[in-house]
């Protein structure tokens, strides 16, 4: 999926829309995406000056859109307007590397099970073929 694509599913737009695409995607079974990390990013500018990082909230967040995507696609949910995917949990996060502009952050996300409207996925992102984060996601959606 490429840009274009993915702003047909997700209605998350910049500064705040974190997968600019998608590698591979399998309906019902798991998704690879890719963020590629700026220095021209927002939250550089704060976080830190002296030594920019992504904030870990945002490459979970960026996880959390691929997990969005992978269930959207899955459900061929296009421009759907009448409800929000939400976040409602977060288990087992773990950091393991900074994430540092010009890196290409590859996220991965497999759906563990889905019960009930209630979606559960594990969830990592490497740079350069190593594991910074790690985490188990919960997603909704709801009417709006």
């Amino acid at each position: 999926m490429n840009i274009h694509e993915i702003l047909k599913y997700l209605p998350h737009r910049y500064p705040i829309l974190l997968v600019d695409k998608v590698i591979s995607l399998e309906a019902g079974k798991d998704i690879v995406a890719l963020k590629n990390v700026s220095i021209n990013e927002p939250f550089f500018s704060g976080h830190f000056p002296h030594y920019p990082v992504m904030p870990g909230v945002l490459i979970v967040e960026a996880l959390a859109q691929a997990a969005a995507l992978l269930t959207l696609k899955t459900e061929n949910a296009v421009n759907k307007t009448d409800s929000v995917y939400y976040f409602v949990g977060i288990d087992g996060v773990r950091f393991k590397k900074p994430v540092l502009p010009g890196d290409q952050l590859i996220l991965k996300v497999a759906i563990e099970r889905q019960i009930k409207g209630l979606w559960k996925y594990s969830a990592r992102a490497e740079v350069d073929d190593q594991l910074v984060t790690e985490a188990q996601l919960m997603c909704t959606s709801r009417a709006v």
